[in-house]
């Protein structure tokens, strides 16, 4: 097994680690490395195809998930208390509803100070004076 399938085994801290490493020895070789991560998608972080290509072996995925790795990707995972669990799961329910109640109730304000300001041009625009036909010159 080579340096590159075990830094890949390792994971994203393992090629950090190194790109660090490389700056304070020799700057140029660095940058190489750094080059090298983001020309082969190792980083994984302006693509957002998910968790990189580390977690793609289903193994190394469900040893990741085991870890919790997989709570900020979309994906819940339990934290091992179902009372909790359900707690949770009911709150985040009644914060989505709040906030979609929430966002209806700034739409109608909204459209009500919409309508207002349409009201108030059309008020004064039937107030204001109109203004005489040109006489047509003949």
């Amino acid at each position: 097994m080579g340096l590159v399938a075990k830094l890949d085994d390792i994971g994203k801290p393992a090629w950090i680690g190194l790109m660090v490493l490389a700056f304070i020895v020799f700057w140029p070789i660095g940058l190489a490395l750094l080059a090298y991560l983001i020309w082969s998608g190792r980083m994984g972080c302006w693509n957002h195809r998910g968790a990189g290509r580390w977690y793609r072996n289903p193994e190394r995925a469900e040893r990741a998930e085991r870890r919790g790795w997989w709570q900020g990707m979309g994906r819940e995972a339990g934290s091992g208390n179902r009372a909790f669990d359900e707690y949770r799961t009911e709150t985040m329910k009644r914060l989505e509803e709040e906030e979609r109640d929430f966002r209806d109730f700034l739409d109608r304000l909204r459209h009500a100070k919409d309508k207002a300001e349409f009201d108030q041009f059309m008020a004064d625009r039937a107030r204001r004076p109109q203004a005489p036909e040109p006489q047509p010159e003949g």
